[in-house]
């Protein structure tokens, strides 16, 4: 009989499920003991669904998501592995029905003026600016064609993009690598991610040790970019806005970066009457 069980557990298909609740565990660092407790069940019934000999109901996938903070994106993709339909839409700022979210978005950018604002997805892609922002970049690279989509860690690693004009390169860059590196823990780097990454550092001059994310160094609340050119030095730090409990992935993905001028100079320095 023993023979017998060992057998029947040796034939249980890996559960493509299990494997991604057990990732989000990990990410998460949640034992199955504190996760079962946390969406009232057992050690027991979470360990069956990692291992695959129970199959999660719909609603079980979508507890165990919520608790774990899984991304919108992401979870279609445990709805999918589990055999279910997706429930989020993917469509983003261009559908037809983000009209309220589209509008809010351009009055958050409008309200910036005159200081930089610009709209990114989960690729650093620019979707969209504000006045400020357009006048501000083209002025860096003289409205040179950028790349369509212009892409912000492209251009800030790239010798023929804005890394000549930014004076402390190297403090920035490396913050900003990093928090790819951060931001890619939330979730499974995709393949355009990991790609854009590698693009960054195989960069002239970038340090080996940027591939590896450094985790036990906290980072600097405020990185000011200093950028100067043709005389005119200017610094900026940013602030990151993402559109709270959104019902579509590419919504939740999308980030609105704002800059505030980090000295009086910059500060009285009016884009939008450039």
């Amino acid at each position: 009989m023993a023979t017998a069980n060992k057998a029947h557990a040796g034939s249980i298909a890996a559960s493509p499920v299990g494997e991604l609740l057990r990732h989000w565990r990990g990410v998460r660092n949640l034992s199955q003991r504190a996760l079962a407790d946390q969406v009232a069940s057992t050690q027991r019934h979470v360990s069956f669904i990692e291992s695959g000999r129970s199959q999660p109901s719909r609603a079980m996938v979508l507890r165990l998501a919520r608790i774990l903070d899984v991304p919108i994106r992401e979870r279609n993709q445990l709805l999918l592995a589990a055999g279910y339909a997706p429930l989020y839409r993917e469509a983003g700022l261009g559908d037809e029905e983000a009209t309220l979210v589209r509008a809010a978005v351009e009055r958050m950018l409008d309200a910036h003026e005159p200081y930089p604002a610009v709209v990114m997805d989960r690729h650093w892609n620019v979707a969209t600016t504000n006045s400020a922002a357009g006048a501000f970049f083209g002025w860096l690279l003289d409205d040179g064609d950028a790349p369509e989509p212009p892409n912000v860690i492209r251009l800030m690693f790239d010798p023929d993009g804005l890394r000549p004009f930014v004076r402390n390169w190297e403090d920035v860059a490396e913050a900003l690598v990093q928090r790819v590196h951060r931001e890619s823990v939330g979730g499974f780097p995709d393949a355009e991610t990991v790609a854009l990454l590698e693009q960054a550092l195989s960069y002239p001059s970038v340090p080996a040790e940027w591939r590896v994310p450094d985790f036990r160094n906290p980072p600097l609340p405020v990185v000011p970019v200093e950028w100067e050119k043709d005389g005119l030095a200017l610094s900026y730090f940013s602030t990151v806005t993402t559109l709270g409990t959104p019902q579509d992935a590419m919504l939740q993905e999308i980030r609105i970066e704002s800059f505030f001028p980090a000295d009086e100079a910059t500060a009285a320095h009016d884009w939008t009457a450039a």
